[in-house]
């Protein structure tokens, strides 16, 4: 699942604050906020809940302002999801509206992020299956929701998807920007998306999953072994009659398949009755 964008607590009116991208965002959520529903979010939550993953994945956007006030409430609703453990979050363009760069600025979600690693690209195994995560969020100057994950990220991000190659694990990549041309608008784009994809063509990978684009979207990016599926989520708390795709998730069941691995996707998501159902189920190939 992805773009939750709870509900922001109340906005603090300091000199800093005006001056900043924030109140900028602030205006522009007043125009959108009726877009994201917490009603709908909830249901959403209940029916991930109801289905009884192994493992979440979140890939970004909590939050809408990037304030101390808003990475606590996220804090207490990730804790009201899934304990730590069962849940691995990749940060949005949101969530580093502004501030400082680097991977300090999420230290209050830390026990989310994953078990190996000082740094992104965090690790986490489950079964036979390596979730690793990136971070593509950092702060952007005004009307920019780009993200990037700089070199140091994709070196090393190259060693781990050659290692769990080698172990014959289910390597899963999650970051929040969509990797695949035209996706998104120049100015929501991941700016490093090519040399990722060739990262990925080096190495492998079976799965990319992201969000950021508000809509569930389907690609393929070239592997080594052939083509990698990416997958998009819509925004978890979006209604049903609003600018965007209506929320949805995504239940990932994955197998092993003789050497490889088998993945069937089971969509989940808000009806234009208002009602949470199965929306249809596919494999990826």
């Amino acid at each position: 699942m992805s773009d939750p964008h709870l509900p922001p607590p109340r906005f603090r009116n300091g000199l800093r604050e005006l001056l900043s991208k924030r109140s900028l965002s602030r205006i522009a959520w007043r125009r959108k906020r009726h877009a994201h529903s917490p009603a709908v979010l909830a249901a959403i939550v209940d029916d991930v809940k109801a289905y009884a993953p192994d493992h979440i994945v979140l890939t970004g956007d909590l939050t809408n302002f990037a304030t101390p006030e808003e990475f606590a409430a996220a804090s207490v609703w990730l804790r009201e999801l899934s304990p730590p453990q069962g849940l691995t979050l990749s940060p949005g363009n949101h969530d580093a509206l502004t501030g400082v760069s680097g991977a300090d600025r999420f230290t209050p979600w830390a026990d989310w992020l994953g078990d190996e690693g000082e740094s992104f690209p965090y690790v986490r195994r489950r079964g036979p299956v390596a979730v690793i995560n990136l971070c593509s969020a950092l702060p952007t100057a005004f009307y920019l929701a780009q993200g990037e994950l700089g070199a140091s990220q994709l070196e090393r991000l190259g060693a781990i998807l050659q290692a769990a190659g080698r172990e014959g694990l289910y390597r899963m990549v999650l970051l929040h920007h969509p990797i695949t041309v035209g996706m998104v608008s120049w100015r929501k784009s991941l700016v490093d998306a090519a040399p990722l994809r060739e990262t990925l063509r080096r190495h492998g990978a079976e799965l990319v999953l992201h969000g950021h684009a508000h809509a569930p979207t389907i690609a393929m990016t070239a592997g080594p072994a052939g083509a990698i599926p990416v997958l998009g989520a819509p925004s978890a708390s979006s209604g049903a009659h609003g600018r965007h795709p209506a929320a949805r998730w995504h239940g990932l069941e994955i197998e092993r398949d003789g050497a490889g691995f088998s993945t069937r996707v089971v969509a989940r998501g808000l009806t234009a009755d208002g009602g949470i159902e199965e929306l249809g189920r596919y494999v990826l190939a």
